[in-house]
């Protein structure tokens, strides 16, 4: 699995509005056939930044992620609203996806 995390940091102006602007980027990616997950989270200690997970089946299904259109038009609906260059992690990891965490489970 190609697993991604990505740091944004948004433009205060574009703070609040980041998922909408990015909700045509997002849906298409989710809809690739090698996509395994690709969540967006807000930080908690900055309401300017914006941490992306992606996960995808292998290599070329990132390939195919990296060459695709909608990954180009987001990169440039992208490009005026950030406030710096994004921070990345691109690595190939042996998961398949999400798995339980063997350490905590419910309670009650």
């Amino acid at each position: 699995m190609i697993f991604i995390a990505v740091k944004f940091t948004a433009r205060p102006e574009y703070a609040d509005s980041w998922l909408e602007k990015t909700a045509a980027f997002t849906a298409a990616t989710r809809a690739e056939e090698g996509n395994l997950f690709f969540d967006w989270s807000r930080s908690v200690e900055d309401p300017h930044q914006y941490v992306l997970l992606e996960g995808f089946r292998d290599a070329d299904a990132g390939a195919a992620h990296v060459g695709s259109d909608h990954f180009k038009a987001g990169l440039e609906a992208m490009a005026p609203l950030i406030a710096s260059v994004p921070e990345i992690i691109n690595a190939d990891i042996p998961n398949e996806g999400w798995g339980p965490m063997g350490e905590l489970t419910p309670q009650g």
